[in-house]
Order: C-alpha cells, then sequence, then structure tokens
C-alpha cells in the first residue's frame, strides 16, 4: 500500500498537485499551510556550508584492534581485540559544495569513533604536517586560499604572497604540489591525526603519541592534466568513487598505526615535537601497528549524516589527552564553536553525533531545536542533593595535563637542534622525492606559478623555492621565466 503524504506532524495532505487558490485564477490563500510549510522548509534545507573542508563525503566502518598497544594507553577503543563503530568524512580544504574534488589542496580525514566511554573525534588531514602552526594565523591562511573579495575569483597570487610571507607553510606547500597533492581517490590516500596528542595509560603513565592511517589499497595519484580533465568531466569523482567501492562491496581499509614519543624525549628531540609543520623521523619512533579500520557502509541519507556530522578535537575520552601543540589548542575551541554556527546548539541530540555506546547524563538544556531531556526529577543544576549526575575524577582521568610555565607570554615554540622552516622540506626533496617526482613537482611548482603571480610575490617565490632547495629554486625559476616569455 502506498503511503499518504503528510505535513511534517503527521496531518494527512489534501494535495501534492495544486496550491489552495481563491477560485481558479484567483490569488493563493495563505491558510494553505501545507505550501507554506513546503515552501518554508525549502527555503531552509540547506544549512550554512562549512568555512572550511565545506565539501566532502563520507561512509561508516569499524576499527578493529589487532595490536597491542595497552602499555600506552588505557583508552578502551584501542585495547586488544576491540571493535568501534565510526565516522569518516573525507573533503577538501579550501573549495565550496560546488568545487570539484580534484582541485590540488589537502584533504580532510575526520574519523568519528563510537566508544563506550564517548564519542572520540580524531580530526586530521591526508598530510601529517600544516601550512601553519598558530591557530591565530588559521583565518588568514583560509582567507588567503578562498577568492578575492571584488571580482569573486580564486587568485594564485594571493595564495602565493601569504605562503611566502610565512616560510613555516614550506613543508606542506611542497607536499601540496608533490604527487600526494592530488589522491586518486579517497580509498588510495593515508590519513594522519597530524597533531601530536597524549596518550595516557592504567598507571598514569604518558606518552606523545601521532596518528597515521596506511592505505591497504596503496598509494595512487592523479597528475595536475588528468585532475584538470576530471574537475570538467567528473567534479564529484571522488565521492562517487567511495560510495560505488562500498556498493560493490570492495570495502576500503587503512591499518591504523601510531608513533609513540616518550615524555622526557620531547625536550630534547631534535624537532620540536609539537610544531604542526614538522614530522618525527619514523627511524627515531617506528610507527607501531594498531589495527585495522575498513569503511563498510554508505549513509543511508548523504545530508542527515554526512553534511550533518560534527568533528572536534576536544572530543577526546579517558587515556587520551591534548598536548602543548598550539593549532590543537585553538582547534579545540573552534570546531565545536563552529558547529553551534553552522547546525545549532544542539548539534550534538543529532542522531549521526549523538553517543552510540555510551549513556549521556549532560547539563546541558533547552536552546533551538532540543529534542533531549532529563526526566522532570533530574536537576538544572550541579552541585545538587537530588541524586543529579555529578563528576567523577577517577572515571575521566585527568585528561592527560601537562606541565608548563605559569607566565602568559606570546612567543613561538622553543627552538630545537634542528628546527627550522625549510629544513624538512628540503629533506623531503633531497632524500624522500625520487627524479621523477621531483620532475613533476618542479612542473606544479610551475603551472601553479604562472597562474597569475606576479611582482613583488614572485621574487619571493624563487626565493623560497631557492631556501626549500638550491636546485629546485633554480628549476623553478628557470621554468617560470621561460613560460612568460613564450
Amino acid at each position: 500500500m502506498t503511503p499518504r503524504t503528510t505535513t511534517n506532524v503527521g496531518i494527512p495532505v489534501a494535495s501534492d498537485d495544486e496550491s489552495l487558490t481563491a477560485g481558479t485564477q484567483g490569488p493563493i490563500l495563505l491558510h494553505d499551510h501545507y505550501l507554506i510549510e513546503k515552501l518554508a522548509q525549502f527555503n531552509r534545507e540547506r544549512v550554512p556550508e562549512r568555512i572550511v573542508h565545506a565539501k566532502g563525503g563520507g561512509a561508516f566502518g569499524e576499527l578493529v584492534v589487532t595490536g597491542d598497544v595497552s602499555r600506552y594507553t588505557k583508552a578502551k577503543l584501542f585495547q586488544p581485540g576491540a571493535r568501534t563503530e565510526s565516522l569518516v568524512r573525507f573533503s577538501t580544504v579550501a573549495g565550496e559544495q560546488g568545487s570539484p574534488d580534484t582541485w590540488r589542496d589537502p584533504r580532510g580525514f575526520a574519523v568519528k569513533f563510537y566508544t563506550e566511554d564517548g564519542n572520540y573525534d580524531l580530526v586530521g588531514n591526508n598530510t601529517p604536517i600544516f601550512f601553519i602552526k598558530d591557530p591565530i594565523k588559521f583565518p588568514d591562511f583560509i582567507r588567503s586560499q578562498k577568492r578575492l573579495p571584488g571580482s569573486g575569483l580564486r587568485d594564485h597570487n594571493m595564495q602565493w604572497d601569504f605562503w611566502t610571507l610565512r616560510p613555516e607553510s614550506a613543508h606542506q606547500v611542497t607536499w601540496l604540489l608533490g604527487d600526494r597533492g592530488i589522491p586518486k581517490t579517497w580509498r588510495h590516500m593515508d590519513g594522519f591525526g597530524s597533531h601530536t596528542y597524549q596518550w595516557v595509560n592504567a598507571d598514569g603513565e604518558r606518552f606523545w603519541v601521532k596518528y597515521h592511517f596506511k592505505t591497504d589499497q596503496g598509494i595512487e595519484f592523479l597528475t595536475q592534466d588528468q585532475a584538470d580533465e576530471l574537475a570538467g568531466s567528473d567534479p564529484d569523482h571522488h565521492r562517487k568513487d567511495l560510495y560505488e567501492s562500498i556498493e560493490r562491496g570492495e570495502f576500503p581499509s587503512w591499518t591504523l598505526k601510531v608513533q609513540i614519543m616518550p615524555v622526557a624525549d620531547a625536550e630534547n628531540y631534535r624537532f620540536n615535537p609539537f610544531d604542526l609543520t614538522k614530522v618525527w623521523s619514523q627511524q627515531d619512533y617506528p610507527l607501531i601497528e594498531v589495527g585495522t579500520w575498513t569503511l563498510n557502509r554508505n549513509p543511508e541519507n548523504f545530508f542527515s549524516e554526512i553534511e550533518l556530522s560534527s568533528f572536534e578535537p576536544s572530543n577526546v575520552v579517558p587515556g587520551i589527552g591534548f598536548s602543548p601543540d598550539k593549532m590543537l589548542l585553538g582547534r579545540v575551541f573552534s570546531y565545536a564553536d563552529a558547529h553551534r554556527y553552522r547546525i545549532g546548539a544542539n548539534y550534538a541530540q543529532l542522531p549521526v553525533n549523538s553517543a552510540k555506546a555510551a549513556t549521556v547524563h549532560s547539563y546541558s538544556k533547552e536552546g533551538a531545536m532540543a529534542y533531549r531531556f532529563n526526566a522532570p526529577d533530574v536537576p538544572v543544576y550541579a552541585p545538587n542533593s537530588y541524586d543529579g549526575p555529578h563528576a567523577d575524577p577517577a572515571a575521566a582521568g585527568d585528561e592527560g595535563l601537562w606541565s608548563f610555565d605559569g607566565s602568559a607570554v606570546r612567543a613561538g615554540y622553543i627552538q630545537h637542534a634542528e628546527d627550522g622552516d625549510f629544513t624538512q622540506a628540503g629533506t623531503l626533496v633531497r632524500e624522500v622525492l625520487d627524479d621523477g617526482e621531483r620532475e613533476r613537482l618542479v612542473d606544479n611548482i610551475v603551472g601553479h606559478v604562472l597562474d597569475g603571480v606576479r611582482e613583488p610575490v614572485l621574487s619571493r617565490v624563487f626565493e623560497y623555492w631557492r631556501n626549500v632547495d638550491e636546485d629546485l629554486g633554480k628549476k623553478v625559476e628557470e621554468g617560470v621565466r621561460q613560460g612568460s616569455d613564450s
């Protein structure tokens, strides 16, 4: 039997076809409440798009722990044999909702784990580093990657102006303009927590940790020409590939690994371990296997389960904490605040964002779109004398605290022995990339710079790449000069 149309509260609707009018040719009547509901809902069926990571897609899956990292963390989802339902959202960073999937851009890699101790969100990218190291620079960085206020056009000159004035960007820009800057699909890229986090074990011992999701499909990428062609012929290439692969039963998977640094090592490590523009050498801190993470279910409704999904680094569970990573600490505030603006104060009550394996006892109340509430006999304040919820320090742990100087300062990171804005970028070029990768890197840089970069920014671009690697900078300048003359 075909179900009948109803209003949003279940009242049967008289017609799907005609509005209520005053006679055949008269005006539409305001009391056609279903027409008003339908049009008003339509006018509001889009929430504001994300300021960053607007274009994306995702799926549900499961983390199965196959290794034993219990000596490093008491977090239940990482104990041997644990199985945890999860959600992921992949995305581009700078593009809007309608932008092509294959623009050269970092890819967001945000994972939500529905654990019995509450939701744990690991919000990272497909790169282990980022363009900047302090959150006060973040709005400026994003604006430089967006559009000009006058013409509304994207502008490479604006991008390079920011990058060359912020040389800490060199490591990430080198990564971005290399082969991995345009992954073939989301399935064929690695993911990283990027930030340095803290793990705490059952004895209270602390460790610094970095997350690596290593794709089991292998790393594959698109050339710039391939990506440009797909941008025109198949702009949703990555979103479609993920959905169709899961529908076919070809479930993509990643091996989750971590790097562990004893807290005592951090002070004298050759790079500042909390600087988001740096990596830890895997020779110094080898990868340790945690488990297999597999995506095996597509969303039933893209809007409700992907667009309304929220991820925030502030969601950590017992056994996991923060670190002195300034970018991480800034994001701990900004992500949840962005969700309250974009989705509403009660975004955590939406099914995709709510705790699935944990029970919620919260004093948060009311606000727009609230539909979860405590029984009327539960007090709305704490402390109270009537058996309302109360904090349990033993269950929460100490949230991964650390010692620090109590002085208020505006200062950068403490410089370690081998720190420098261009050091790791140069190592990447000379010691990691092969000849073919270096050649494509030069071609990608030259093509990007020729698209509108002008003086005085242009001269700084050449200096920027000479600081990364003298030979690379020479080839970039030669390529741009030749391209300008042709």
